[in-house]
């Protein structure tokens, strides 16, 4: 304390950069951090969709050519349902990710003229 009565502190330079962390997270952002955050989703919503389609396919084939395996070696008088099944499971695992390139191609394609615009925006 000084003659005032006031209590001054000094921080650590952690501390400060903790404080610094907390303060931005209150702080209204600029113009240029909005445009570079709404970049940033785009870019990674390009794919989003892409990824959980071809997630499917290619889980779906994998549990195909599991139920194809069961059918041909633990059921036997299933023998050949079973190579139909497992065949189907493998053309499913092997098109998830044509299927994933061709969803994605076009997201990028729907969304390059906003992210051109946010680019030239940023690079002034």
């Amino acid at each position: 304390m000084n003659e005032n009565n006031e209590f001054n502190y000094t921080y650590s330079a952690e501390q400060r950069e903790e404080i610094k962390r907390i303060r931005e997270k209150y702080e209204p952002k600029k113009n240029e951090d909005d445009t570079m955050e709404k970049l940033r989703r785009l870019d990674a919503g390009a794919t989003r969709g892409a990824t959980v389609i071809s997630l499917i396919i290619g889980i779906a084939g994998t549990l195909l050519l599991g139920v194809g395996m069961c059918c041909t070696m633990v059921w036997t008088d299933l023998f050949i349902l079973g190579i139909v099944i497992g065949v189907i499971g493998i053309a499913g695992v092997i098109a998830a990710y044509p299927i994933y390139s061709k969803i994605a191609k076009k997201q990028r394609e729907k969304i390059a003229p906003e992210i051109i615009r946010l680019t030239e925006e940023l690079m002034g």
